[in-house]
């Protein structure tokens, strides 16, 4: 386990702060679109779906049997690397955990479909004490307390059950973030985990930490910022006796409306409260145009568009293949951007390494040279004489 503390027209961005000109975009909305949630009754019908739904693809596809089998046969290749920075903050509050190999971590006890991996990123606030817990706890947390579990196989029976382990999972740490007595009642932390298990990828939030899928150089977000303005939110909170001030923080405090810990501002365990530890779900399944995942606390998210953050990432990939360095770039990134908050970066790759740029010009290899012949050569070497001297 490694824990660590096509010619297109592109419209304007709502973007805050650009360090680099956007490269590799493709067409793209004002904003990523977003994946509601998949259900299904099978997973190749579920990926069929969303693929229509989130990909406009400029070629027809008229060989439906294909695009099954292309889906059948993928198997996601997983490596990862991640970057933490204190950022202009006292103190470092953000904890993340990533595990490309779930199943060695456990051992032979849990069962799996594979690859199996875990991922999370918890950003604190009020002190480091609730993110620090979440960190040094969560495999107890989110494998061993709630009975969670375990198939050979990914079906809508093991969907189901991994979603109640989840929740369960979330509520359960929020109590014990109530009555462990090191962590302070004024301390809390969001909450983003995701988990490959074949190629099925779910993710589950509690907070503004989000997690950003890309599919063929195209940012869709796998998770759904928790603020107290976003308009289901704020109809939530007060609903529940909850108020939003005009600077957007619930009850004069908080900039999001879902959190763990923070037992200062919820009430008793199990009456209903503002401010909540319900996680929200996305899943589906991996394809082979399914590159990479970032996920990212909200100080990443604060300065950086999701589809800039994924042509950043696709750039860094295709240059050197180095998730540890494209974590590292984004964090500089939104730094660069004067970003004040704590800042972490995880990036997931999916599958093989992007291929390199073709430079533009005249490139042959040595195999190819030695296959000319010597009028070949000295016609090619006059040319290149002649374009020098241009």
């Amino acid at each position: 386990m490694v824990v660590e503390s096509e010619a297109v027209s592109v419209p304007v961005l709502d973007v805050q702060c650009f360090a680099h000109e956007i490269e590799d975009v493709v067409t793209v909305s004002s904003s990523p679109r977003r994946l509601s949630q998949v259900r299904v009754s099978d997973l190749i019908s579920a990926e069929l779906s969303a693929s229509q739904l989130d990909i406009t693809c400029s070629e027809k596809v008229s060989d439906v049997e294909t695009i099954e089998s292309a889906i059948l046969e993928f198997v996601p290749s997983i490596r990862s690397g991640s970057f933490a920075d204190i950022g202009h903050r006292r103190y470092m509050e953000d904890e993340h955990i990533r595990i490309d190999d779930l199943s060695a971590e456990l051992g032979s006890v849990f069962k799996f479909p594979k690859p199996s991996a875990f991922y999370g990123v918890f950003d604190g606030h009020e002190g480091p004490e609730a993110a620090a817990y979440m960190r040094r706890n969560a495999m107890r947390i989110f494998f061993e307390d709630v009975n969670f579990p375990q198939t050979s196989e990914v079906d809508n029976i093991f969907l189901k059950e991994l979603e109640n382990s989840l929740r369960k999972a979330f509520h359960q740490a929020d109590l014990a973030l109530e009555n462990d007595c090191s962590v302070s009642s004024f301390s809390g932390t969001t909450a983003l985990t995701a988990f490959v298990f074949g190629r099925l990828l779910m993710v589950a939030n509690v907070g503004d930490c989000r997690a950003v899928l890309c599919r063929k150089g195209k940012a869709i977000d796998m998770s759904q910022d928790h603020r107290p303005t976003y308009p289901s939110e704020r109809r939530r909170v007060e609903e529940l006796g909850g108020y939003i001030d005009k600077d957007g923080l619930l009850n004069h405090d908080l900039s999001v409306s879902r959190a763990l810990g923070d037992w200062y501002l919820k009430h008793s365990w199990g009456s209903p409260s503002p401010l909540i530890s319900e996680p929200e779900f996305q899943h589906l399944v991996l394809t082979e145009e399914d590159e990479f995942l970032i996920i990212g606390c909200d100080g990443i998210w604060d300065s950086i568009p999701s589809q800039h953050a994924v042509s950043l990432v696709r750039r860094g990939l295709r240059r050197h293949d180095d998730p540890e360095k494209c974590a590292k770039d984004l964090v500089m990134e939104a730094l660069d951007c004067q970003v004040i908050d704590n800042l972490t970066a995880l990036i997931v790759c999916f599958s093989s390494p992007l291929a390199p740029k073709q430079k533009q010009g005249c490139s042959l290899s040595a195999e190819a040279l030695c296959s000319l012949s010597a009028e070949a050569l000295c016609s090619l070497r006059n040319h290149l004489e002649r374009s020098a001297n241009r």
